[in-house]
């Protein structure tokens, strides 16, 4: 379906206005990736448009249940997708549909529609990477709660400001959490202890790239162990620098191995580096 836009607007608003289509399925269209504006893929509810644009919406895709985000593996078991910068993992108060879960349920839906998904680990929504899904509640509960066990590497990659003063090290914190769902560092003896490795890559006048382990899975720990040394990740409006301008967060979990127990065997997970934090290397 190809439609030329005849009236400044926003995309969501646009198509609603101007096609018999219900708001819900324009909305699934963006979420699946299925509607282009000038030939780019969008999923921006609110892009601006204007006359002369040209949008698609390729009907077909949307149909076949396809995932707008990369599949590393998928058996009857667990799903494993490599998911995007600024999207929830599971739903909040605020946010109900536009969320991991409810993308990875869609697809697998369209393909049995008895098929479940229940989320084993998180990812901050700004944090781009490896998340593991399971397809029953059996697998997920044996994962859950042997995750640490089965889990041998989390692997991330940042860019940071600066160049840290040691090439590599391991911090070793404390970590606590505000009302407000701030995260800081303490030397209480109640505060979660929460063990980061890191690693620099390479650097050039302004940043640096990181090699990244954690030993520990709490929340925020990445973010909040490199800016305590001074080095905050790039586009981190939480942890960072106010001046920052980056529209993403640049950190990405790239690597994952763990062991399976439906094979019994380990499973070593991986990703390439996302194009933006090569970019800003260069």
């Amino acid at each position: 379906m190809k439609i030329v836009v005849k009236k400044e607007g926003e995309l969501l608003d646009y198509l609603y206005n101007n096609l018999d289509m219900p708001k819900k399925r324009i909305k699934q269209y963006l979420t699946h990736g299925s509607i282009f504006v000038n030939n780019n893929r969008t999923r921006k509810y609110n892009l601006k448009v204007v006359p002369g644009m040209t949008i698609i919406i390729d009907t077909d895709s949307k149909n076949k249940k396809t995932l707008p985000f990369d599949i590393l593996f998928e058996d009857e078991h667990i799903i494993v997708v490599n998911k995007p910068s600024g999207l929830l993992t599971i739903a909040t108060e605020k946010e109900r549909d536009k969320t991991l879960f409810h993308i990875v349920r869609e697809y697998l839906v369209s393909k049995n529609k008895y098929a479940r998904v229940f989320i084993v680990h998180r990812l901050d929504k700004d944090t781009s990477g490896i998340v593991v899904l399971a397809k029953d509640e059996k697998t997920k509960n044996k994962l859950q709660e042997n995750w640490n066990e089965y889990v041998y590497l989390r692997e991330y990659v940042a860019v940071v400001h600066g160049k840290p003063k040691k090439d590599e090290d391991r911090i070793v914190q404390r970590l606590k959490e505000t009302k407000t769902n701030l995260v800081y560092t303490t030397k209480d003896e109640d505060g979660k202890e929460a063990i980061t490795n890191y690693k620099v890559i390479k650097s050039n006048d302004n940043y640096s790239m990181l090699s990244i382990n954690i030993e520990t899975g709490r929340k925020n720990q990445i973010r909040v162990a490199l800016s305590t040394i001074n080095n905050p990740i790039v586009g981190d409006k939480k942890y960072g620098l106010k001046e920052d301008k980056e529209n993403r967060l640049y950190l990405h979990a790239n690597r994952l191995k763990m062991y399976y127990p439906e094979i019994k065997k380990d499973i070593l997970f991986e990703t390439t580096t996302p194009n933006e934090f090569k970019k800003i290397m260069n």
